[in-house]
């Protein structure tokens, strides 16, 4: 992408996806000074309870995309299943970021991990299924115990069934309807860890400290910065992160998850082309976050510093704590704690509500403070 002149404070920003990351960017860049357009068919989004204008329509709504194209400077995602049809339609008329060719690779599990293979990224050991007769193929080349993930629209945990053996796997192929599919290996699994980085048209590129995540039922509940992992292995996921970067031709925010097994070795699990959950402790513990950085990368601005100011620990408000009314004082009690909340109308099991940050003078105070309103909100304990 061409270097352009730069967007400023007062111009009009358009995001397709109206949930909590589109909420989070609006605010960032209406309190930047620039005017915001969601585009979501839901009339409760939270995006656009804070924009300008919020589109209600379908991502493939020619009109709207029409008049999104037409009233903004700029047009992001918030969201990688943005279909790509909708990114190249707009991006004749109106900068896109990040663009159509870097989310239709990482939207489908298929051709990311591919990608990743071919372009001489580490991954666990994995396999394409996309009908019956490749099951025994696939088994063989993933080895058990593994897990079937559906290809396209599968996340926190949703779409993946673990399987044990070869019988599990053709039960599992049946559950998912037959669909594409990725076959993907166990690793002896030392710690999980996300890189969460900003590019811009130029090449420049930055990177927030490594985030050390911890997940329950497929769904991320705490990251911790900094990592408890050595540096060597933080520096490697940085670098990593900013090759896969740069190889996409990315501008924006993207995030890089990664295994690290027990002997050390690092693994790319999965691309997210948007910010990312494990980088919401950027909200409160750096001096520029995710959101505001999501906004200057948009606009062709200098990317912000990165910097850590703050040990933390991110915790995840999943809709299970609204069962009995969260306790809301026996968080805010505690002067360290950041509580964001996503307005959304219904709380639902597994449905992320909001997050807290937890800010402490070192991280293993940050962490007992964590793990002490975890339970006092009733969240499953580490």
């Amino acid at each position: 992408m061409p270097a352009r002149l730069p967007i400023l404070p007062g111009a009009p920003l358009g995001i397709l996806g109206g949930g909590q990351l589109g909420r989070m960017f609006t605010i960032a860049a209406r309190t930047m000074g620039y005017r915001v357009m969601v585009l979501d068919p839901d009339p409760q989004s939270p995006a656009g309870q804070m924009a300008d204008i919020h589109l209600q329509a379908d991502y493939t709504d020619h009109g709207a995309l029409k008049k999104m194209a037409e009233a903004c400077a700029a047009v992001t995602t918030e969201f990688e299943n943005v279909p790509a049809a909708s990114l190249v339609e707009l991006s004749r008329y109106t900068r896109v970021a990040p663009n159509a060719e870097a989310v239709a690779i990482v939207q489908d599990r298929s051709r990311e991990k591919t990608w990743l293979r071919e372009n001489g990224f580490a991954t666990a050991p994995f396999a394409l299924v996309s009908h019956e007769i490749e099951l025994e193929a696939g088994a063989t080349a993933a080895g058990f115990p593994a897990i079937l993930k559906v290809s396209r629209f599968g996340y926190d945990g949703k779409g993946q069934i673990r399987v044990n053996s070869r019988q599990e796997l053709a039960s599992a192929f049946t559950e998912l309807k037959g669909v594409p599919c990725v076959l993907e290996g166990f690793v002896q699994l030392a710690s999980e860890v996300s890189v969460v980085l900003a590019r811009t048209d130029s090449g420049e590129c930055s990177s927030w400290p490594v985030g050390e995540n911890h997940h329950i039922n497929g769904i991320l509940d705490t990251t911790r910065v900094p990592a408890s992992v050595n540096q060597s292995i933080q520096e490697r996921a940085q670098e990593t992160a900013m090759q896969i970067a740069g190889r996409l031709g990315y501008v924006g925010v993207m995030a890089v998850e990664f295994f690290v097994d027990q002997g050390g070795n690092l693994l790319v699990n999965e691309i997210a082309p948007r910010p990312h959950n494990s980088g919401h402790y950027t909200l409160d513990a750096c001096v520029t976050d995710q959101f505001e950085q999501q906004v200057r990368a948009l606009c062709g601005l200098p990317l912000g510093d990165t910097r850590l100011l703050s040990p933390v620990v991110m915790v995840n408000l999943l809709g299970d704590v609204w069962r009995h009314g969260p306790d809301w004082m026996a968080l805010l009690q505690y002067p360290g704690i950041k509580l964001h909340l996503y307005g959304k109308a219904e709380a639902r099991p597994g449905r992320k509500m909001g997050h807290y940050n937890c800010l402490a003078e070192n991280i293993d105070t940050a962490a007992a403070l964590a793990e002490q309103t975890r339970k006092a909100l009733g969240i499953i304990p580490l």
